[in-house]
């Protein structure tokens, strides 16, 4: 089946949509939900007053089309960016199969909208070394990065990945890092002046983050337990196989990989640091992690690994489906 999607076919696309509804077949038994959690930016109340009163066919469409403009706009952008050795569509595969191997990502979440903010930062701080204008590119990383934060409150970590994205793609210089922390600011400025004319300033407190170490989940499921392990195994292989072809990458495509392992390795600590984030948070790790897990899919020159690890993901995720279906 991976040979499928190795190809850089335009036709590929449409595999990668029927591979997206056949992951998430499911929902022709069981309708798809909007699961809102904790109050925890604007994305929950958009989710709350537009797309909850939807019936299950539109959530259904909006769901398939969320997950199918992500998978293929990050497929485009490492692409575009050479991040691999030869143009295919193993990164949108990896991205659709990866969204199905937890019951808390198969439905429509604030945390799922973020990963287009996630994606969209990520396209900018790429952009970094051969900007003409950086001072002008900051600052708008900044003032996403500050929007992103009041959308999905647990984005707030994403900080840390631009202030070190910064440092490894550009020399230190201080205007620039003025530049980013002030468009961080700008979106709260703004908020603060807003709230002030309207004597709702004590609310402020709403829009801020919260923090505070907890575990996702009470209990660690068998189901759950055998997605975190899969997940792992195809990471380390993914790693491996990058490793691998590293070395024969130029200096930018190695920095923008960095940065790529950076973003995975901050954003898989909101679940346990945002308060109140849930397992569902870390669907924004799929962004990073997809890039890293199509290398297994990508370089091995025999099928029989690749084949192997996606028919593991597709056992996992038939037994999903059939859980969910039981509930």
């Amino acid at each position: 089946m991976v040979f499928l999607f190795r190809d850089k076919s335009v036709v590929n696309i449409l595999f990668v949509v029927l591979l997206s509804m056949i992951v998430h077949a499911h929902f022709i038994v069981v309708p798809a939900q909007v699961v809102i959690g904790a109050p925890n930016g604007y994305f929950a109340v958009l989710l709350k007053n537009y797309f909850s009163e939807l019936n299950t066919t539109w959530l259904f469409i909006c769901y398939q089309a969320i997950i199918l403009l992500q998978a293929i706009r990050i497929n485009i952008l490492f692409n575009e960016q050479k991040m691999f050795a030869q143009f295919g569509y193993a990164p949108a595969m990896t991205y659709i199969l990866l969204t199905a191997l937890m019951p808390e990502w198969v439905s429509i979440t604030p945390a799922l909208l973020a990963n287009f903010l996630v994606i969209w930062i990520y396209h900018l701080l790429i952009k970094l070394v051969t900007n003409a204008n950086p001072k002008t590119l900051i600052f708008n990383i900044g003032l996403l990065v500050g929007v992103s934060i009041l959308c999905y409150h647990p984005m707030v970590l994403i900080i840390l990945v631009v202030l070190f994205a910064l440092a490894i793609m550009r020399p230190f210089k201080l205007q620039e890092w003025f530049c980013l922390l002030m468009g961080i600011a700008i979106p709260y400025y703004f908020l603060a002046s807003a709230l002030f004319l309207t004597n709702q300033i004590n609310y402020f407190y709403r829009y801020l983050p919260s923090f505070k170490f907890s575990l996702p989940v009470n209990t660690l499921t068998p189901v759950l337990f055998s997605a975190i392990l899969l997940l792992l195994f195809a990471l380390l292989a993914g790693i491996f196989c990058w490793q691998k072809f590293n070395s024969r990458l130029v200096i930018q495509i190695r920095k923008n990989w960095m940065v790529l392992l950076l973003m995975g390795l901050v954003v898989l600590c909101i679940p346990f640091l945002c308060y109140k984030a849930g397992i569902s948070s870390a669907i924004l790790c799929l962004v990073p992690f997809s890039a890293f897990i199509s290398n297994a899919f990508s370089y091995p020159k025999r099928l029989l690994f690749p084949n192997l690890l996606f028919w593991l993901m597709g056992a996992l995720i038939v037994y999903n489906n059939w859980q969910l279906i039981k509930i």
